[in-house]
């Protein structure tokens, strides 16, 4: 996994062993064991990394009008009960514009007021709840409804 992980050296005094992953990949989920051995004992811990991503299809730049699909999954193992979206902290209601289905979120016709930080919020069989944010950007005519504009002769118009 290198270069992505490391070890704070000067916080092993202190005993503090963190691993550290920068970038986290969907790959890396899984279970993970520390062991530490200091004079004659042994210290360990288990820690299980769960990982969630939001993936956009197509890939960036999202054009106005142009149909988008969001997905959220997870490594976590439990079945799936119920996906929520949120968008600038509002729940999304999905009906018309905004289909969700199996924790992916299909935006027919996306505009301008889209953009922004979508959440997706998934809640598993055993109560379990997860969350990941993705930022939304599209390309488009964010301007006046009525794209005719008047100016006076010798002035500058934008």
């Amino acid at each position: 996994m290198r270069p992505r992980v490391s070890v704070q050296d000067p916080a092993l005094r202190n005993g503090n062993f963190s691993l550290r992953i920068d970038p986290v990949r969907s790959e890396d989920a899984g279970l993970y064991e520390a062991w530490v051995a200091y004079n004659t004992g042994v210290q360990s811990c288990q820690v299980d990394l769960g990982v969630i991503t939001v993936t956009l299809s197509p890939p960036s730049p999202v054009v106005e009008n142009e149909p988008l699909l969001l997905s959220c999954n997870s490594s976590h193992r439990a079945s799936l009960v119920e996906t929520r979206w949120f968008h600038n902290g509002h729940l999304v209601p999905t009906s018309g514009t905004f289909c969700s289905l199996h924790g992916a979120l299909s935006i027919l016709r996306p505009a301008m007021s889209d953009a922004g930080s979508w959440r997706c919020q998934l809640r598993y069989s055993d109560n379990e709840i997860i969350s990941a944010t993705y930022n939304l950007k599209i390309l488009g005519f964010d301007g006046p409804t009525n794209p005719v504009v008047y100016t006076a002769a010798g002035s500058a118009a934008d």
